[in-house]
């Protein structure tokens, strides 16, 4: 049998090593998909086997299992399709009706100083209220029509939005603004090929923020005020004590968050590939 020298088993050692370190850095996106899958996964596995053995109480924490049976039923029922479609329409209405002009109030604000700082201080003013403790105001304005979940959903997503908008403006290094002046850019051009691409990071972090905050005011407008959507179904099951339907309303907005997230970063690094290659 021949016998290796200390000077080749280094160099395999340190091949394999390298290839081994090569194989996992390029893989780190894969591993973080595998393990963002494998944690919930886990997560109901160990909920499920504390529910068998009786280690939490099922009247308020139903196995996993039951949860699913439940969700399988109320989809061939088509009710959980019904009230999911109501609530993603309103999201939907209410994000362009807040997002769109948020999006725009705040790039001129961060291009126009004295707009901002009269606007500036209603934001700040505004934004601590909570959202949902001016949800009777809506009631009383709008109704208890489409038009009240519409506006709520339009209110929360306002915000990050705009302040988000105008931050990422005023990161834009103030040369590029200076050579678009000194070109006689008009306004529209400015705001167009320079404020907006300029701000977008800071934009999309606004738009997944409210993204977020619109799912969270949809839920708590349609447990007062409305007949349909994922909000009312998670409400009127807690009124006939329905806790695994309950479960299933908290987690198709989880998943609905989640698909969001999803497509968003997706967006992210179409339209913003320089920030993706970071």
């Amino acid at each position: 049998m021949t016998r290796i020298s200390w000077l080749e088993r280094a160099r395999v050692t340190m091949s394999w090593g390298l290839s081994r370190e090569r194989l996992w850095s390029m893989s780190a996106a894969r591993r973080d998909r595998l393990i963002g899958i494998v944690s919930p996964v886990l997560l109901l596995f160990l909920w499920e086997g504390a529910a068998r053995q009786g280690l939490i109480d099922t009247r308020f924490f139903p196995a996993p299992s039951t949860i699913l049976r439940t969700l399988g039923r109320l989809m061939e029922s088509g009710e959980l399709w019904e009230h999911g479609w109501a609530s993603l329409q309103r999201l939907f209405w209410g994000f362009l009706v807040g997002g769109i002009p948020a999006l725009v109030l705040g790039i001129v604000m961060g291009l126009y100083r004295p707009l901002r700082a009269a606007v500036d201080p209603l934001i700040a003013a505004t934004y601590p209220i909570p959202k949902s403790a001016i949800l009777p105001l809506m009631l009383l304005i709008f109704g208890l029509g489409e038009a009240s979940k519409i506006v709520m959903v339009a209110i929360g997503v306002f915000y990050p939005i705009c302040i988000n908008a105008v931050a990422g403006v005023l990161e834009i290094n103030k040369i590029y603004l200076d050579v678009g002046k000194n070109f006689g850019a008009s306004r529209w051009q400015t705001f167009r090929t320079i404020a907006l691409p300029g701000a977008l990071p800071f934009i999309m972090s606004g738009v997944k923020l409210g993204v977020g905050m619109g799912l969270i005011l949809i839920a708590i407008a349609e447990m007062i005020g409305a007949k349909s959507g994922l909000g009312y179904m998670i409400w009127n099951a807690w009124e006939i004590l329905a806790v695994e339907t309950m479960y299933v309303g908290l987690i198709m907005i989880a998943l609905i968050g989640y698909l969001f997230s999803l497509a968003l970063n997706e967006m992210e690094r179409w339209i913003i590939p320089w920030k993706a290659e970071r």
